[in-house]
């Protein structure tokens, strides 16, 4: 049977999954609900499927963050904002003529695995529902997008959002800001409001490693990439006796310490949320407790009113257009063969579903190569996949704190390995 290809998404990862594939020469099709290519890249002022800010800037360097068959311009910056990955994408997908494959403003409904083993694909395009069959699904719709919203014992009668709806820091001016998290975006929202709020506060309910973007005048992933060589654990290693040199304990900003190793959570890239700190521009604070009114009450029995909170608790891995008796990994593990393909279905692919300590598009790129070489039958899917994809999940290749944002942790450098030792496994 002539393959006819489905790919869901045209972000980072699904327009990769498309140039590579489209070089098969079978019938493809890619669906995305934006109005052009680059997924989370396209910034916009109005809650949309996009969930960069106003000022967001990639935190892995540049050089560790191209396709290897799309390198960035020389003048691009050594961390690319949203408009500079934008337009690298866009780019990309004018440069391998992508365009031609992809519907765009058009929402994937659902995907249903019929009897004969192909998929029914039900789309919408302005109120329009379509319907077609394919042989093969390649998903690609990312894993930032659907925001993971916490629950806490009483109400809080402020505003209350998911940095999912934080666009820019100007509509917090002159307000009392506390920020939920630890991570990136955590850290990137109480920088940009201190700029503009009356006060803005950051409360973590754990410890987190805070990185600085640069060593010794190096991106600090490309500093880093020096070590690579290393076993994992001897890099963790080392890199916490750098960070602890760097900024010294947690406790000198006020905030708590880590109580894992290096590693066992993803470390936050910013180099400004201490120093915010130690000029009274950022409060550290506990964990929350509960609300009351306007008051949130923390964990160390203080207490403070705000005006506005904003929850950067990250996202839901989440595949609506699937039947969750069918396929569910918003919780538990993600039992897939170089997190990609599945133990039981041979023509269900992901493409870009993990996290590294790196940026992701990179890999996908290289999962994609070696997707295009399976479609193409020069590599064979391994017998034992069913083994292959239960050890990635008890093997890790790193062990970290057992939380929904850790299921799917690669390491870049060893996962890059990974995928360029089985593509050189041609027929």
């Amino acid at each position: 049977m002539k393959k006819k290809i489905c790919i869901i998404g045209a972000g980072p990862s699904g327009i990769t999954a498309l140039k590579n594939l489209s070089e098969t020469g079978f019938e493809i099709k890619l669906y995305d609900i934006n109005s052009d290519v680059g997924g989370n890249w396209i910034y916009n002022e109005k809650e949309s499927h996009s969930s960069v800010f106003e000022t967001t800037h990639i935190i892995s360097s540049k050089s560790l963050s191209q396709y290897e068959d799309f390198p960035f311009d020389s003048k691009v910056s050594d961390y690319p904002s949203h408009d500079e990955l934008r337009d690298y994408f866009q780019s990309y997908a004018k440069h391998f003529n992508l365009y031609q494959y992809i519907n765009f403003n058009s929402l994937v409904k659902s995907c249903i695995k019929l009897k004969d083993n192909k998929w029914k694909v039900v789309t919408e395009c302005n109120n329009v529902e379509n319907t077609e069959t394919f042989s093969d699904l390649v998903v690609c719709n990312g894993h930032h997008w659907q925001p993971n919203i916490p629950k806490y014992k009483g109400n809080f009668e402020g505003v209350f959002i998911h940095s999912h709806k934080y666009k820019k820091a100007s509509p917090f001016k002159n307000k009392k800001v506390l920020v939920i998290g630890g991570g990136n975006s955590a850290c990137d929202v109480a920088v940009e409001t201190s700029r503009v709020s009356k006060n803005t506060s950051i409360s973590w309910r754990r410890g987190y490693r805070i990185i600085p973007k640069f060593f010794m005048g190096l991106p600090s992933d490309v500093f880093a990439s020096r070590m690579s060589f290393l076993p994992i654990f001897l890099r963790n290693f080392f890199a916490g006796i750098l960070a602890n040199l760097t900024n010294g304990n947690n406790s000198k900003y006020g905030l708590p310490e880590p109580k894992h190793k290096f590693g066992e959570t993803h470390p936050t890239i910013n180099s400004e949320l201490l120093y915010k700190i130690r000029h009274g521009k950022i409060n550290p604070k506990l964990e929350i407790d509960y609300f009351k009114g306007n008051r949130v009450f923390f964990k160390d029995n203080s207490s403070e009113k705000f005006d506005v909170i904003i929850a950067c608790t990250g996202y839901i891995l989440s595949h609506p257009f699937f039947d969750k008796k069918f396929l569910n990994y918003s919780e538990g593990p993600v039992p897939l063969y170089l997190k990609m393909f599945h133990p039981v279905y041979d023509n269900l692919f992901f493409i870009g579903m993990f996290q590294p300590l790196g940026c992701i598009w990179p890999a996908s790129e290289q999962q994609s190569k070696l997707l295009a070489l399976l479609m193409s039958g020069k590599w064979k899917r391994p017998s034992n996949i069913k083994e292959l994809c239960d050890r990635e999940v008890t093997h890790p290749h790193m062990n970290q704190i057992k939380t929904n944002r850790h299921r799917i942790t690669v390491d870049f450098h060893l996962f890059m390995k990974d995928l360029k030792s089985q593509i050189k496994k041609t027929k």
